[in-house]
């Protein structure tokens, strides 16, 4: 059993080993390589459409590099281990020089873009995201490359809540779900009885619940778990501590909102407006996470939480200064794994069958092994 601190910011199977004996035996692609791309095509203009329709998102541009000192960049999770590529654009001889980093997601960033677009209350924008994240181990679904749907959306402060985070939840699981259908339709063999359907509906449970019912397990054994019994789950609270002492994983202590106080609907008292949804994958027959998302921190939560995690210094980068002065807006977002999503809608064993990147020669061994089609 794994130790519960190494789990906080686990970078998914972590041994080669250990990877070659969780791959599944016997497998076969539903779809060829070519029928494979027509699908992924197919996901991401279904999803992007009827995203933008459910929660009146607008579809914008994003940057791939940021400057290092706009403290926009995410850094992901807060104890410093997942560090952005950087580099020195030396400009005009170097007399007007930039120090760049590509991004790692675009989470704060659209918090600013509200603003820039001029979105209303209920508006908001989505994007083609692209980044890399060079620190995870490279498994069935983690690679350097990310691609995502990050999107963001106004609200008011009377939105705060987490009857509200529920709603944009169930309306995010509905286009998952018909996006499933839609791609079934075009391409029937990926209608099987080898594998489940997405279900209709998701379970909300809060860190706190899960870990009553796991106490002795580290997170990533109490989301196996309690994925058999759910197969769809929105975890709520995700960064807050814990009565074990840890949270159930390390968050970044300037986007989303994990110290607000809730209740629920047992009327316990809880922590945090985030989560992530999590699935059972039927191919690979292991926990599945398909988005992290969450209501933005307050100047005041933003403060508590950088207080909390020792970063009290990150208040005099600009996006924090926005957010203390209030010059961005309130709002709730989210990044939609684009891989991951093609992985669980079209049964593949691996995040390579859908996504081209680079990959170590141990893993495209052990795939070619399984009958797994890695691109590269």
């Amino acid at each position: 059993m794994a130790d519960k601190k190494d789990d906080l910011a686990g970078p998914g199977i972590g041994d080669y080993k250990k990877l070659e004996k969780e791959l599944p035996q016997n497998y076969d692609s539903l779809l060829t390589p070519r029928k494979t791309q027509n699908a992924i095509f197919t996901v991401k203009d279904y999803i992007e459409q009827n995203l933008c329709r459910e929660l009146s998102l607008m579809m914008v541009t994003v940057p791939l590099i940021v400057d290092n000192k706009s403290g926009v960049n995410d850094l992901l999770d807060r104890d410093g281990s997942r560090t952005p590529v950087q580099f020195h654009i030396t400009n005009d001889y170097d007399k007007n020089p930039v120090d760049a980093q590509v991004v790692q997601a675009a989470t704060k960033w659209k918090r600013v873009a509200l603003k820039e677009f001029n979105c209303e209350v209920g508006e908001g924008i989505c994007t083609d995201m692209r980044a890399v994240r060079k620190d995870y181990f490279l498994d069935h679904d983690h690679s350097a490359y990310v691609d995502q749907w990050d999107w963001e959306q106004v609200i008011t402060v009377e939105q705060r809540n987490l009857e509200y985070l529920k709603e944009v939840v169930r309306k995010i699981w509905k286009v998952l779900k018909d996006a499933e259908s839609h791609v079934q339709n075009l391409f029937p063999k990926l209608k099987t009885d080898k594998y489940p359907d997405m279900p209709d509906e998701i379970t909300f449970l809060h860190a706190e619940e899960i870990l009553d019912m796991y106490p002795d397990l580290p997170r990533k054994e109490r989301e196996t778990e309690v994925l058999k019994k759910y197969p769809a789950i929105f975890i709520i609270g995700i960064g807050w501590p814990l009565a074990d002492g840890y949270p159930h994983e390390m968050r970044a202590a300037d986007y989303d909102d994990w110290v607000t106080e809730t209740v629920s609907q047992t009327g316990k008292p809880m922590h945090g407006l985030n989560g992530d949804i999590l699935v059972w994958n039927p191919v690979t027959k292991r926990r599945h996470e398909l988005t992290s998302m969450g209501i933005r921190v307050t100047k005041d939560t933003l403060k508590k939480q950088l207080d909390l995690s020792g970063q009290l210094d990150f208040l005099k980068q600009p996006y924090h200064r926005a957010i203390m002065n209030d010059d961005i807006p309130l709002s709730i977002g989210g990044g939609i794994g684009q891989s991951r999503t093609n992985m669980y809608l079209l049964k593949k064993a691996h995040i390579g069958e859908v996504s081209v990147t680079v990959w170590p020669d141990i893993l495209k061994d052990i795939c070619k092994k399984k009958n797994i089609n890695v691109l590269e």
